[in-house]
């Protein structure tokens, strides 16, 4: 199957899930609910896991949830045509919502409401990794010949959401609203329970810590990719081919280690420094830099 891309305010989508009218709804005409929270990141960083999180939360701790339906009708997609907005109509509030949307295409209503954002975030070296591996079995990514020429892309912003830059500066303009949650891939890798507790917090969710026990527990990567109603393989197979690859692959912080040359990581490392001079804002992953 091939894979189309078409722009939209110079951002490429992939054709066979998003379009122009879904995101010229969205930014005009969508209404965000003063009670909604949505999961918002840059594909590759850890939206799954923030899915499978919230989802282990909202119930409390109980699991049966996650074991009986599809993370993706647990908290649907709100940027994804077709199923995805129709899952997004029939939802009552609370609503927790998942998106890959920039902020530059993220609903206006926005601006005006209490709603309540968790940004999810990633080092970009892993985000590269991650999504180069996401191409070979997704009709979402175009397809790489090569690791040098998706790295070339994906520094320059020809991929699915655009500039991984831009995105992350895009969003970080809300990092003082008292509703912005910023939380990293390492954060949950390295100290999970730590990580959850601080989620509640940002959601006024009081759980007893039994209950944490069982999201911390529930939400391992081992939990994750043994339970087929979050790890993506009842996905269709029109958007993804899983036959012979796995969409949880590894769920460690570093892999691209196992990938980069040392002229790879130099060539990234300046593009880093360059595109992320100006932003007033230390990131975890920069001390490898």
């Amino acid at each position: 199957m091939d894979t189309d891309y078409f722009q939209h305010k110079g951002i490429y989508f992939a054709s066979l899930l998003y379009s122009q009218e879904r995101l010229q709804y969205l930014e005009n005409k969508f209404h965000v609910r003063d009670d909604d929270v949505y999961i918002v990141s840059y594909p590759k960083s850890g939206t799954t896991w923030m899915i499978e999180i919230l989802s282990l939360i909202h119930r409390n701790g109980d699991f049966t949830w996650c074991r009986e339906v599809p993370n993706y009708i647990r908290i649907p997609w709100l940027d994804v045509s077709g199923i995805g907005e129709k899952l997004v109509d029939r939802c009552q509030s609370q609503r927790f919502l998942a998106s890959h949307l920039p902020v530059q295409c993220f609903p206006k209503s926005l601006c005006s409401s209490k709603a309540k954002i968790i940004y999810i975030a990633r080092s970009p070296k892993d985000v590269l990794v991650s999504l180069y591996h996401y191409a070979y079995m997704s009709h979402v990514v175009k397809n790489p010949n090569s690791f040098d020429e998706f790295m070339e892309d994906f520094l320059q912003g020809r991929v699915p959401f655009g500039s991984w830059f831009d995105y992350i500066k895009g969003w970080l303009q809300m990092r003082d609203n008292k509703n912005f949650l910023f939380v990293t891939y390492e954060d949950l890798s390295q100290d999970r329970r730590g990580t959850i507790k601080k989620i509640c917090k940002f959601l006024d969710k009081e759980l007893e810590e039994q209950a944490i026990d069982i999201v911390v527990e529930h939400s391992s990567f081992s939990s994750m990719k043994n339970n087929n109603m979050s790890n993506n393989s009842l996905v269709p197979d029109y958007i993804m081919d899983i036959q012979n690859n796995h969409f949880m692959r590894k769920g460690i912080i570093g892999d691209w280690k196992n990938h980069f040359t040392q002229k790879q990581k130099e060539y990234m490392d300046k593009i880093y420094q360059e595109k992320m001079k100006d932003l007033d804002f230390k990131f975890s992953w920069d001390v490898n830099l």
